[in-house]
């Protein structure tokens, strides 16, 4: 030993000998291990004999310290190890080895050795070998110090750089002389103790060995820990310390160093908090700390609420509830502390306990969730989208989370105002908050507000808002998928839990109609949701077991109205209210389409069919049970229609005896339950006695038609031969309605097809009966035309004419003959469709006859006789021979030739809507037949669009838009532009259309045609020929002027204007850039060129638009500057973050290179503007205004060369806004001293004689100029008023009538002196002085 201590010192002794200074000595290896051998042994006068043979303790303490700086890792680690050692070897002088310089060196060595290099195991060479190829891999990188054990003893572990064993030893040896050593006077040391401990965890990452971390941390907890005592400073202070170290990785990515702090915060609120009252002050401000820095972006900050509720977890109640009034109040700050606050509510009442006070008997309003709930749905109002989102969404979480528990759930209830008696705080508060947000702009709340309300489905209990309900139908059209999944979502959870009635209508009109949308998932969630909710739901009402014969209801004066009461109690859950639906006529189709779609896929099942039989059997059991007549019977509506639909694919699972009984009852009863012809009843309004359910028999009729056509291969052969026989006859009666002529024709077909036993005879019994047909609707035409000829003539030569008596016979008459030959002539249109090939030449020129019996030009007129007007006379009869033309022409392409252009004569002068909409039908049909007879009629055809008949233009809108779809037509010339009319149509449903058409389909198919038009629409609409070059026909500027919205009042700059922002929505960024260059060159430039007529009307409102539209927000690219909260607005967009700086850059620069040519044309203009003192110039100077600010950057970098430009725009601008305020406040002053003038003299106003601020319109009291020019005016008017008083009521004289002394001029006398010169004088009086305009 004094061998080895001999050596120590002479070492020591060399170094201090060398050149160098003993504070940069380094000591060898060697050295420290005899150094620490030494000190293992337990001699207590070890240390006083290392002390006595050198000349002073920093003889040792210098060269440690400087090994401990700058030695080799392990070497510098062993210096630490013999500097811990010193303080633990018995009698040590603590407080004279201890120095902040070598401790910090300590503290320095720790931080080093994990980054020395790449750990190895020294027990496995081929493991080793690997990592040395690993370490050449990264070589020059700096990486985290990864420890790899093949076992789990640390003495296993080491490196070339970094011995783990000798570091966990210094880590051991350093809790130990913090018992020793006081860091109270060295607040320095205590700190950086602090973040090197804290450190540790991140800089080592032992590659998964539990063990090792846990021994680890278990290390640098047991040093945190011993620093929490008095003789280190103020336990408060340090745990601040600590706890604000532990911060970064609390909050960073989850990781076993986060789980260490985690894990140690929470040891700390269990043990030194109870011990302690200023570390439990540190510690339960630690959740606010955290909150403050919190990173923004959204998984940071979620992990951030995790660690967050992780430690609040272990807290006192009285110190949770403490927090969440903190987050309650976060949610009245900054951006990112709302949304912060936000979701710490959400986890708050979702991890702590009993947040509504129902386990105690505290009252509901003084309980913290009741302050947490309130503050969240005042969120739900942000002015953020983002945290509008966010708040709603965590809203939807709670309800659905308390939802579960049925205390929970009544408190809730009661609190978001839909318990008993909060009706009116339920209207305006959460049905208003529902209702502004499933109608947000943006995406992300519309979704979130969606799924809010089918959370609350639960809580609602079919008290459902119908405002709500209508937003969430029309949610399902929504231009978003992600949108339109969650408003089917939550529309048919309300429809799935309550079978309210209109729940079930507003899903019946708003999810079907998705049977057609572009996005497969969506149809298939429609079909599912229709077959799970519809289908399935009637199969169970219909196949359970219903009551017995017998009802409570008494068998004498029974109403229809108890029956149905009594059938509704029959079959639950609504199924009589969505029968009635599915007929709707804006359902049906729908159906059909998803039944037609499920039959194909084969999911249709067959107790559907016998649910849809059996409740129709049991309403005609009901009925009949209480004595009613059958032939006041009707099934349920929409039963047969079901039935019709389902039966196609089902065959097999339809009675014959069931359809038979139905048949004849249907055609026994309906002949004679009232008028069948509607044709004939609409001649007379006044004819009475039409029974109420005459249209539900015939439309039983038909339904049930279809559903034996369906299945008439099942049919018994003689059954079918005699409905066969017996449709005919039905047929030939020619007094059915025309539905039911359809029906009838269709299923005689079929069963000709189906029953004969080739092709060839099928198609000869068709022809047979067609022809028997035909032969009998002609002599009843032809009685019909000759008899009104004859009337026609007898009655020229008849004076006086005949009696009344005779007049009313042949009135009846002509009655029932114009309806069996309105009826005849539609019968002859639908077997010509199925029979193509029938033989129509005796009834083309009664046919011709009819639809030219009121055109008096023809040649015809030179030959004598009686002309009838059949369009005055028969307007039924009229109609339909013009129908029937077209069904003709569609069967002929030679006819349709020749008759194609008569149609488009009717359609422009026909005063008939009924006529019209279905000429425009036919020609819609001979488009898709006779493309190219149609093409050169279009501009015709497009005129409907603007029909005085809302049908008319609404049926036009639908068949162009889908021969526009399917490319029959092309959008070229005017089409375009006329169809844009309709976006601003008076009728509230073609605008929705419109909005369809121009916002998803045209904007997928046609993505570049409201770039490519826009210019000539602002031209179009305007109905402006003032450009040089633009010349039209007369007729063709009575089209245009049929299709402008010409004038430059308010609502047809607003009609306009609508156009032009639903175009630029559609434009990529691109192309309004694009489109902003287009306007000025071919618009701006124009207009200052001389081009463009500004002193015509109609030119200046181009000009006019074309300022607003440069100046509408729709045009400026808003992505650039937007807010990453916004961009969840954005569905499934691609592309990387390099791509996107690209464009980015492009854009920037293309944006400069259209200012760089915008500005000099808008001077220009500005010009010429002013030289004609046009009232353009403030159209001009506010889209200036909006240009300087919004391209500022752009426009200073322009103007950079030229600053007299620059500061005349910069004074113009000042000077027009200072106009426009002034003119503003005078204008808002008088309003309010005209509304004053009703009030009573205690009016509030300011002391000053100023209006009260609260008294002027919300949108002038945020800008600062107006105000004071508001209060500018008010005070010169309240000066003029004293004034007025004053002088008794007479108002002050001006200036020229005052007597005041005369001054003479230098020019009127000779003698006259001045003592400056004219000139100098008149400078000055011509100088503007700027200052006076600021």
């Amino acid at each position: 030993m004094e061998d080895t201590l001999s050596r120590v010192i002479a070492d020591l002794e060399d170094g201090q000998s060398s050149h160098s200074p003993p504070e940069t000595a380094v000591l060898s290896r060697s050295t420290l291990e005899d150094l620490l051998s030494i000190l293992d042994d337990s001699d207590p006068d070890l240390v006083d004999r290392i002390f006595a043979k050198l000349l002073s303790h920093s003889s040792l303490l210098a060269p440690i310290t400087a090994t401990m700086d700058g030695g080799p890792a392990n070497t510098s680690l062993l210096a630490s190890t013999a500097y811990l050692s010193l303080f633990l070897s018995p009698n040590s002088p603590v407080f004279t080895l201890f120095t902040p310089i070598s401790f910090l060196s300590l503290l320095r060595s720790l931080r080093r050795a994990p980054k020395s290099g790449i750990p190895r195991d020294r027990g496995d060479s081929s493991t080793s070998s690997q990592r040395r190829v690993n370490a050449r891999k990264r070589k020059g990188r700096v990486v985290k110090s990864k420890v790899c054990a093949s076992g789990d003893d640390l003495g296993n572990l080491e490196s070339e750089g970094f011995d783990v064993r000798m570091f966990f030893n210094v880590l051991e040896k350093l809790g130990m002389v913090l018992d020793l050593v006081h860091l109270n006077r060295f607040p320095d040391c205590l700190k950086s103790l602090v973040h090197t401990v804290v450190d540790i965890p991140v800089a080592i990452d032992l590659n998964g060995n539990a063990r090792s971390f846990g021994r680890l941390v278990e290390l640098c907890s047991r040093i945190l820990c011993q620093l929490f005592k008095a003789e280190h400073g103020d336990e408060g202070e340090t745990a601040a310390e600590v706890l604000k170290s532990l911060t970064p990785l609390i909050l960073g990515v989850k990781s076993q160093a986060r789980s260490f702090a985690l894990e140690f915060v929470k040891s700390l609120v269990t043990d030194a908090c109870k011990r302690n009252n200023s570390v439990k002050q540190a510690v339960v401000k630690l959740p606010r700390y955290l909150a403050q820095k919190a990173p923004e972006k959204a998984e940071a900050r979620g992990l951030a609420v995790e660690a967050i509720m992780e430690v609040l977890r272990v807290f006192e109640f009285e110190d949770q509830v403490g927090f969440v009034e903190y987050a309650v109040k976060m949610t009245q700050g900054k951006t990112n502390l709302r949304l912060l606050g936000v979701d710490l509510i959400l986890n708050s009442m979702m991890v702590l306990a009993d947040p509504f006070g129902v386990d105690t008997d505290s009252e509901m309003n003084d309980s913290w969730g009741y302050r947490c709930l309130e503050a969240l749905i005042q969120r739900c109002s942000d002015s953020n989208a983002g945290i509008r989102a966010r708040a709603l969404s965590n809203l939807a979480q709670l309800v659905g989370f308390f939802s579960s528990d049925e205390k929970s759930r009544e408190v809730l209830k009661e609190l978001m105002g839909f318990g008993e008696g909060c009706r009116e705080k339920l209207e305006s508060g959460m049905n208003d908050l529902l209702r502004k947000r499933c109608m947000d702009e943006k995406a992300n709340v519309r979704r979130s507000a969606l799924l809010l309300v089918s959370k609350q489905t639960a809580l609602l209990g079919g008290n459902f808002d119908g405002i709500v309900l209508k937003t969430m139908g029309m949610a399902c059209s929504d231009s978003l998928v992600s949108i339109r999944k969650a408003a089917m979502s939550a529309l048919s959870e309300a429809f799935r839990t309550h079978s309210d009635e209109s729940v079930t209508i507003e899903w019946l009109h708003s999810v079907p109609c998705l049977i057609t949308d572009n996005e497969s998932s969506i149809q298939e969630e429609c079909e599912n949701l229709f077959l799970d909710l519809v289908l399935d739901r009637i199969s169970r009402a219909g196949s359970a077991n219903t009551p017995q014969k017998g009802s409570a209801l008494s068998h004498t004066n029974v109403k229809s109205k108890d029956v149905e009461k009594e059938l509704q109690l029959n079959f639950s859950e609504g199924i009589l209210i969505i029968l009635r639906e599915i007929c709707n006529g804006e359902v049906m189709p729908w159906v059909k389409k998803i039944c037609t779609s499920l039959g194909k896929k084969k999911q249709l099942k067959t107790k559907i069919a016998g649910a849809l039989q059996n409740i129709i059997r049991k309403s005609e059991s009901i009925w009949l049970d209480h004595s009613l007549p059958l032939d006041k019977w009707t099934a349920p509506p929409g039963a047969w229609f079901l039935l019709s639909e389902v039966s196609n694919y089902l065959p097999k699972a339809i009675d014959w005896e069931f359809l038979h009984h139905h048949w004849q009852l249907l055609d026994r009863h309906g002949v004679t339950n009232g008028l069948n012809s509607p044709t004939a009843a609409d001649l007379f309004e006044g004819v009475q006695g039409i029974e109420s359910n005459s249209v539900a028999w015939a439309g039983d009729r038909v339904f049930l038609l279809q559903t034996i056509s369906n299945v008439s291969v099942e049919l018994p052969p003689k059954s079918a031969a005699d409905l066969a026989h017996n449709l005919l006859k039905r047929i030939e009666e020619f007094n059915m309605h025309s539905t039911e002529v359809n029906a009838h024709v269709k299923a005689l077909r079929t069963l000709c097809k189906r029953k004969a036993s080739t092709s060839t005879e099928a198609d000869a019994l068709v022809v047979k009966w067609v022809q028997q047909v035909l032969s009998k609707a002609y002599r009843i035409l032809e009685k019909y035309i000759s008899g009104q000829s004859e009337e026609k003539g007898e009655n020229n030569f008849f004076t006086p004419p005949r009696s009344n008596s005779r007049r009313g016979k042949r009135t009846a008459t002509n009655i029932r003959l114009l309806s069996e030959a309105v009826t005849a002539i539609y019968t002859i249109g639908s077997v010509v469709i199925i029979c193509p090939s029938a033989d129509i030449s005796a009834i083309i020129p009664l046919l011709h006859t009819i639809i030219t019996s009121g055109d008096f030009d023809t040649k015809l007129s030179r030959f004598p006789g009686p002309k009838i007007a059949l369009l005055e006379t028969a307007p039924s009869l009229y109609i339909q021979a013009w129908l029937t033309m077209g069904k003709i022409c569609l069967a002929d392409a030679k006819r349709a030739k020749s008759y194609i252009p008569l149609f488009i004569k009717e359609l422009e002068r026909s005063d008939c809507a009924a006529l019209r909409n279905n000429l425009v039908v036919m020609l819609a049909d001979f488009c898709v037949r006779y493309t190219a007879l149609v093409d050169c009629y279009i501009s015709k055809i497009t005129k409907c669009l603007r029909d005085p008949c809302e049908l008319v233009r609404r049926q036009t809108f639908i068949l162009l838009s889908r021969l526009l779809q399917r490319d029959y037509v092309k959008w070229r010339g005017v089409l375009f532009l006329r169809f844009l009319l309709s976006l601003v149509d008076d009728s509230e449903n073609i605008r929705q259309l419109s909005d369809y058409l121009f916002g998803k389909i045209l904007k997928v198919k046609a993505p570049l045609l409201a770039y490519n038009s826009f210019v000539e629409a602002v031209f179009v609409l305007n109905d402006c020929n003032a450009h040089i070059g633009h010349s039209a026909s007369k007729s063709s500027r009575s089209e245009n002027r049929l299709f402008s919205i010409r004038g430059n009042d308010e609502n047809s700059r607003a009609k306009r204007m609508h156009i032009y922002v639903s175009l630029l929505k559609q434009m990529a960024p691109e192309h309004l850039l694009a489109t902003f260059a287009k306007l000025c060159a071919e618009i701006l430039a124009a207009a200052s060129d001389g081009m463009l007529n500004i002193d015509d009307v109609t030119g200046q409102a181009v000009l006019q638009d074309t300022f607003q539209v440069l100046a509408c927000k729709e045009i400026r690219i808003q992505y650039f500057r937007g807010s990453q909260a916004d961009t969840g607005d954005l569905e499934e967009e691609s592309g990387d973050g390099t791509t996107a700086a690209k464009g980015r850059a492009i854009t920037q620069a293309v944006r400069k290179g259209i200012i760089q040519n915008t500005i000099p044309i808008f001077i220009e203009l500005k010009r010429l503007l002013e030289s004609k003192n046009s009232p353009l110039i403030g159209c001009l100077m506010e889209c200036l205004r909006i240009l300087l600010k919004d391209y500022k950057n752009e426009i200073d970098e322009i103007l950079v060369a030229d600053k007299q430009l620059q500061k005349e725009l910069e004074y113009d601008m000042h000077k027009y806004e200072t106009a426009k305020a002034k003119s503003t406040a005078a204008a808002a002053v008088a309003n309010q001293q005209n509304s004053a003038s009703f009030l009573s003299p205690g009016a509030p106003e300011t002391g000053n004689g100023k209006p009260a601020p609260h008294n002027l319109p919300e949108n002038l009291q945020t800008d600062s100029r107006l105000v004071s020019a508001i209060a500018d005016v008010a005070a010169a008017a309240k000066v003029r008023s004293v004034l007025r008083e004053v002088n008794g009521g007479r108002s002050t004289p001006p200036l020229s009538a005052l007597s005041v002394p005369k001054l003479k001029t230098s020019q009127t006398g000779i003698g006259a002196r001045t003592d400056r010169p004219l000139d100098v004088l008149e400078s000055l009086r011509r100088r503007q002085s700027f200052e006076d305009e600021n």
